[in-house]
């Protein structure tokens, strides 16, 4: 069988691969447009970063990371009960310690029953209020904050390499297999080439 023959498949496993790896390289190079032949060439993420950064900004803020629900956590009574322990003894200790020392007559006339009775009262009252206190911060924190404007300029501002690196490290596994995909595709072709020609 002619040597040439049996090359075909791998000259083709080659081509399949080289052109993926192409590809792939192409998704992000040039980084800045080139004028070839009177095309202007540019890689498709640097090309549509700013895009890119706008739906992963509107992706983050209204569906990975949304202030209703972070509202909904931390004003849920389980949640604001976790902090009754820490509250109480701060309450305590302003009773018992930091009355007695900004207003010693009043503190003299309290003693563990009142302070028992004012703790308890305290906290209900708290209870009631965290809530609310909460619900309030959060209207205010998502008016002040604009997630998906921050999102937006902070992927927009990255660099053309760091944006590289950051998809290489999520999607390195998939690139490879798409450029061994090639390899494969090629080598199968490249079979089929030559099963042609000797059938002829």
């Amino acid at each position: 069988m002619n040597i040439w023959l049996l090359s075909i498949p791998i000259i083709s496993a080659f081509i399949g691969w080289f052109t993926n790896w192409i590809a792939i390289k192409m998704l992000f190079h040039p980084r800045e447009p080139k004028k070839i032949l009177g095309f202007t060439i540019q890689g498709i993420f640097p090309k549509r970063q700013h895009i890119f950064a706008e739906k992963l900004g509107k992706l983050v803020s209204q569906e990975l990371l949304s202030f209703s629900d972070i509202e909904q956590k931390i004003t849920n009574p389980e949640n604001i009960e976790k902090l009754m322990p820490l509250v109480e003894r701060h309450i305590d200790h302003f009773l018992r310690v930091k009355l007695a020392e900004t207003m010693p007559v009043i503190s003299m006339f309290i003693g563990d029953k009142t302070i028992n009775q004012l703790k308890e009262i305290f906290i209900a009252e708290l209870k009631l209020l965290f809530p609310e206190l909460m619900k309030n911060y959060m209207q205010q924190l998502e008016h002040d904050l604009d997630l998906e404007k921050i999102v937006i300029s902070k992927v927009a501002s990255f660099s053309s390499g760091k944006l590289e690196d950051i998809l290489n490290q999520i999607m390195s596994k998939e690139f490879r297999f798409v450029e061994i995909l090639g390899g494969v595709l090629g080598f199968i072709i490249g079979i089929v080439q030559v099963l042609i020609t000797l059938i002829a």
